[in-house]
């Protein structure tokens, strides 16, 4: 009885310390050489709001994804390291192919995951999702996944 009831004891203390911790996307960040094109590159072409650094320190733009979600680029002078597809920020919409004509008339490239030039990855799961880059070769994803 002792051993049953020390047994159950052991076991809901480990099931309190297996919590779950309810995280949340906070933000990304993103070295960048170029400051002002490259932040301009996710104002104007992307469209995201930008928001200011706590401290107003240079060096430093924010822009704000969705809801508390944020992207922070920071400047420095190099930058080392190969741009590999598999690393990227990815963002999603509701308006894909309104995302499409405006990429193509601000002459901004696309592709989709095996590299063929203003195409469309159809993923098995009924997501479409396409990749491009912003002025620095940082790739970006964008797709058609539901958040709530």
């Amino acid at each position: 009885m002792k051993n049953t009831i020390l047994s159950l004891f052991l076991f809901l203390c480990m099931s309190v310390q297996a919590q779950s911790f309810d995280l949340k996307f906070d933000h990304y960040s993103m070295v960048v050489l170029d400051l002002s094109k490259t932040g301009d590159f996710y104002a104007d072409i992307l469209g995201l709001k930008e928001i200011p650094h706590p401290s107003n320190a240079e060096g430093f733009r924010w822009f704000s994804v969705h809801g508390n979600s944020q992207l922070h680029l920071i400047k420095k002078e190099t930058i080392s390291g190969e741009r590999n597809k598999s690393a990227h920020l990815c963002l999603a919409t509701n308006n894909l192919y309104q995302l499409i004509e405006h990429l193509k008339q601000k002459d901004v490239p696309f592709w989709d995951w095996a590299g063929t030039k203003y195409a469309i990855t159809d993923r098995e799961d009924g997501v479409q999702q396409i990749y491009l880059q912003d002025p620095e070769g940082n790739w970006i994803e964008i797709n058609t996944a539901k958040h709530l």
